[in-house]
């Protein structure tokens, strides 16, 4: 058995309305993804501590799965018809196949440092001596393989160490905060804004068999800590920096990512009020920028 796959690039103003009207022509599933993943001109769409951002990708695909038999250029003209506008589309043949082990098979263990791994939950850790974060791919808060939270987790592996306490603000699946607990931090807390990653984060953290608190911003009681990661976008990392800064002790460290190359210079400059900044990684035209407390 096979399937038909349109993939069909559109603005986000359409995107959604389109997807509605496939399902209504009978659609199996649909999907919107950013008609630029993967490229230095992907688009970040999150609800960071600071930033309520809704929508979609401005550039958007939206992915339709048809069954086999299915009268394309019918559904095509309806599907037009119901929008009111055309568009151009490629098609393509799918074939049946075992779809979650096929998944599984593309996703293997992350290796941040020979010391520390993201493993999915349905392979072993390649080095029994390092550290292992169970996380699934495909969540909706974060798995580690994006460069912004990839340097972070670099950052946490080579940084942290017993006696420290950290708060990861924006910590979307928990990635962060279980690694710093994992690493062996005294005390971890993490903060988003929105409460579904709170649950994501929380259901993490029982995975990984480590115990970290996690808060939305209105239950959150500030306090200092050793290391700060904010790994957030630039627009609430311009809004927030006066309450990051807050957030960490005298001689403590500042680490912020979601940062693109070309705003170090304005990152570093709006932080240097508190912090002596550097730069310590970039990565895929991303940015990870470490500030010590003055």
């Amino acid at each position: 058995m096979s399937f038909q796959q349109l993939k069909i690039n559109i603005d986000s103003k359409r995107a959604e309305q389109l997807s509605d009207i496939f399902f209504e022509l009978g659609a199996l599933s649909v999907s919107i993804e950013d008609q630029y993943e993967g490229t230095e001109l992907e688009q970040p769409i999150f609800n960071e501590p600071g930033m309520d951002v809704k929508g979609l990708w401005e550039h958007s695909t939206v992915v339709v799965l048809l069954n086999a038999d299915d009268d394309i250029e019918a559904i095509i003209a309806a599907s037009q018809n119901e929008l009111n506008s055309t568009f151009d589309y490629v098609l393509e043949q799918v074939d049946d196949q075992d779809w979650v082990r096929l998944t599984q098979s593309q996703f293997e263990p992350i290796e941040v440092t020979s010391k520390l791994y993201i493993v999915p939950s349905w392979h072993t850790i390649p080095n029994p001596d390092a550290t292992g974060i169970i996380l699934d791919p495909g969540l909706a808060f974060g798995t580690g393989s994006h460069p912004t939270t990839f340097m972070c987790l670099k950052y946490l592996a080579e940084n942290i160490t017993s006696n420290m306490k950290v708060l990861d603000y924006g910590c979307g699946s928990g990635i962060l905060a279980i690694t710093a607990k994992k690493l062996g931090a005294q005390l971890v807390d993490g903060v988003d804004i929105d409460p579904q990653a709170i649950e994501s984060s929380l259901f993490n953290a029982k995975n990984n068999q480590v115990n970290v608190n996690f808060y939305l911003p209105d239950t959150f009681t500030a306090g200092q800590y050793d290391l700060v990661v904010a790994n957030i976008l630039s627009n609430p990392l311009r809004m927030l920096a006066s309450a990051l800064a807050s957030y960490v002790k005298p001689h403590g460290k500042i680490i912020l990512s979601g940062i693109l190359a070309d705003q170090i210079e304005e990152m570093s400059t709006i932080y240097s009020q508190w912090f002596t900044m550097n730069t310590y990684t970039i990565q895929d035209g991303w940015a990870c920028l470490e500030g010590l407390r003055k």
